[in-house]
C-alpha cells in the first residue's frame, strides 16, 4: 500500500509537473496533513465524535439539528461492516456522513456550524430514493443527482428550522447542500472536496471493480478537476492499493 505522493515520485514527478503544475503543485516537498486510512478492508469512522468537531461554534440549535440528522442516517437499512474486528456493522449512510466529517475537519478545522451541518447531511435520506429508480443512462443519472440534491436540501433546510436555527442559516445549509455558486464560494468548494476525498477513500476501489480502466480513469480526472488545491493535497495524502494508486495516478499525470 502506496499513497499517492510515493507513486507518482517513483514515476517521475518533475515530467508530471510539467505537464499540469496547478495539479501536482509541489508534490515532492507536500506538507499537506498525513491522512490515516485503513490499508485493509472498509475505512473506520474516527474514533472520536465528528459531529462534535469545533462545537464551541455550535449552539444548542446546531447540535440539536446535528443529532437529527444522524437519527435519520441510523435508518439507513444498508449496512457496511464498522471493520473492527467485532462483526458489527453500521448503517451506511451514518458511516458516509461520519467519514464526511472526519475529512472536513481535516480539511477545514473551524468550518462554520452550517458547512458542518451541510457536509454530514448531504446524502441525507438518499437511500429513499435509488439509482434504478431512474433511466439507467447519462440522462437519467443526471436527472437522479439533480432531484437528490433539491430532495436532500429541502428536507435538512426544514429539518433545520424545526430544530431551532434561524432561518437564514436553515437556507444556507440548503444551499450548500444544492452546491451554489461551486466556483466562487469556498465553502461550497469545501463541501465538494469532502466528497471527492470520501469517494477516493472509502468507494474508489469497490467501484473501480465494475469498469474498465478506460471509464474509471476518466471517472477520476472529473473527479480530481472538482477539487481545489486544498483537496488535492489531502487526497494525494490517502492510502491505496497499488492498482487504485496507479489509475489514480493516471489520471492526474497523464
Amino acid at each position: 500500500m502506496r499513497n499517492l505522493v510515493q507513486l507518482i515520485l517513483g514515476q517521475g514527478v518533475n515530467a508530471a509537473a510539467a505537464r499540469h503544475p496547478r495539479r501536482l503543485g509541489s508534490i515532492a516537498g507536500s506538507t499537506a496533513p498525513q491522512v490515516r486510512a485503513q490499508e485493509t478492508g472498509p475505512r473506520l469512522a474516527p474514533q472520536h465524535d465528528p459531529s462534535g468537531m469545533a462545537t464551541s461554534q455550535m449552539t444548542p440549535e446546531h447540535q440539536a439539528a446535528l443529532k437529527a440528522i444522524d437519527g435519520a442516517h441510523a435508518l439507513d437499512p444498508r449496512r457496511v461492516d464498522r471493520g473492527d474486528g467485532q462483526n458489527q456493522e453500521t448503517p451506511y449512510e451514518l458511516h458516509y456522513a461520519r467519514r464526511s466529517s472526519h475529512f472536513l475537519e481535516q480539511l477545514k478545522p473551524d468550518a462554520s456550524p452550517t458547512l458542518q451541518l451541510a457536509v454530514r447531511a448531504q446524502h441525507f435520506r438518499r437511500w429513499e430514493v435509488p439509482r434504478d429508480s431512474y433511466s439507467m443512462d447519462r440522462p437519467g443519472y443526471h436527472r437522479w443527482r439533480t432531484a437528490l440534491k433539491q430532495r436532500q436540501a429541502e428536507q435538512v433546510t426544514n429539518l433545520c428550522r424545526e430544530c431551532g436555527c434561524t432561518p437564514e442559516e436553515a437556507e444556507r445549509v440548503g444551499a450548500l447542500i444544492r452546491k451554489e455558486n461551486l466556483r466562487s464560494d469556498e465553502e461550497t468548494q469545501t463541501l465538494e472536496d469532502v466528497a471527492c476525498l470520501v469517494f477516493l477513500d472509502d468507494q474508489f476501489e469497490d467501484f473501480e471493480k465494475t469498469l474498465n480502466e478506460e471509464k474509471m480513469v476518466g471517472i477520476l480526472r472529473k473527479t480530481w478537476a472538482k477539487m481545489s488545491d486544498a483537496g488535492h493535497a489531502l487526497a494525494l495524502q490517502l492510502s491505496m492499493s497499488d492498482r487504485a494508486s496507479s489509475l489514480v495516478s493516471k489520471a492526474i499525470t497523464d
